[in-house]
């Protein structure tokens, strides 16, 4: 059987990562008595009058096919919502609509690299992104984020990765897994990068309105001097707990979004319109839930980081927005890979740090999105389980 450059290019990068998160799932149909740590979902259902938006529009017949651009409402929508957020003018021409963040940031990946071409990346990173960039054909650059740094990406950093090859910077922020938060500083030195070299900036921004207390989002596409290169993603599947739904976004300048329509209609021609009269409603009203998630969120990791080096010898990077927190397991002498698997034992699923490159291959994701009770006895077993170890060790 013959197949084509692209499943040998994205071999091995599928569901390889989630191998732990696999088992723990095994575990628990079999009825072992597990707290579960690896996915990160919102820990509140979809808002009923959101759900009620959305039924009440495919009983209106909104259930045919939609503008490949997206629909026209939402579009307005979401130009006059970053207008408004990012302080420079957005019209719907500046805006495509996808099925969720992944897939407006694969067709945008396909609109800036191909084969020959270099896309710089943090590492570590969300588990697809190596992917969505390999799948043009385009080589991925791992750049490293540096505990000592906070895990934001470097001016310095990129600076020295960048080559004739180089034609775009992807940037996540907030940050997953690590909940860093580029810096307007940041940004203004990536920004004058970008410029010098040429290169497209990607901003994913689908935790900007999960931010804990203290901190403070900032978006390049609210600089005027990179107007011209700067294309942000997100959706409503964080902000607005309705990951299944599916709907995201694109925002760029007009110019690469009139190009980019094109490859979007060959993927799925718009999406669905009553998903995107909800998404309108979702939009224009903010989200209901976003800030109670936010300080739920930020409470577990502070418990987590108040306990871990309370009671053990493993060190917690305190996330500054998002779903996760990362956990330091070197104390334990061992790698985040068979931290996970040996944590697996003691009734407490993790990812592995590796899953997400391999700058945190002496790390662990923990999710901060199961109820405090469940937590609570998470964090109990944790340190049973560091203490232990820490005890063989030494």
């Amino acid at each position: 059987m013959r197949l084509t450059a692209i499943t040998e290019r994205l071999a091995g990068l599928g569901g390889g990562k989630w191998e732990v998160h696999l088992k723990a799932r095994q575990m628990a149909a079999a009825g072992a008595d597990l707290v579960e740590m690896t996915i990160g979902e919102p820990d509140v259902p979809t808002p009923p009058d959101l759900v009620e938006t959305a039924a009440q529009a495919m009983q209106a017949g909104r259930t045919g096919y939609s503008d490949g651009r997206g629909e026209a409402q939402l579009r307005a929508t979401l130009a006059a919502t970053y207008a408004a957020s990012r302080g420079r003018e957005f019209g719907p021409e500046n805006i495509l609509c996808f099925p969720g963040t992944q897939t407006a940031l694969y067709a945008v990946l396909q609109g800036v690299a191909e084969p020959g071409t270099e896309v710089l990346a943090g590492d570590p990173m969300y588990a697809t992104y190596e992917g969505v960039i390999r799948a043009t054909g385009a080589d991925m650059v791992p750049v490293p984020l540096r505990p000592e740094a906070g895990f934001r990406m470097q001016a310095s950093d990129i600076a020295a990765r960048i080559t004739p090859r180089s034609r775009a910077i992807l940037l996540t922020t907030p940050h997953n897994p690590t909940g860093a938060i580029l810096t307007a500083e940041d940004l203004r030195e990536i920004g004058e990068l970008a410029v010098q070299h040429d290169l497209w900036i990607i901003s994913d921004e689908v935790y900007e309105h999960l931010v804990f207390e203290g901190a403070e989002f900032v978006s390049p596409l609210s600089d005027p001097a990179l107007a011209d290169r700067v294309i942000a993603v997100s959706s409503i599947s964080k902000s607005h707990a309705a990951p299944g739904f599916r709907s995201g976004w694109c925002v760029g300048p007009e110019d690469f979004c009139s190009a980019l329509l094109p490859v979007s209609e060959t993927m799925l021609f718009g999406n669905q319109p009553f998903i995107a009269d909800m998404t309108e409603k979702a939009v224009r009203e903010g989200s209901s839930v976003a800030a109670a998630m936010a300080a739920r969120f930020a409470a577990r990791a502070a418990l987590l980081e108040q306990r871990l080096h309370g009671e053990t010898h493993l060190r917690v990077h305190r996330p500054e927005a998002g779903m996760f927190a990362l956990i330091d397991v070197t104390s334990t002498g061992m790698d985040g890979d068979a931290y996970a698997w040996d944590l697996l034992g003691s009734g407490v699923a993790v990812m592995p740090g590796s899953a997400f490159g391999e700058g945190l291959k002496d790390w662990v994701r923990v999710a901060l999105t199961i109820d405090d009770e469940s937590f609570a006895a998470a964090l109990d077993r944790i340190a049973a389980h560091a203490n232990r170890k820490s005890r063989s060790v030494a």
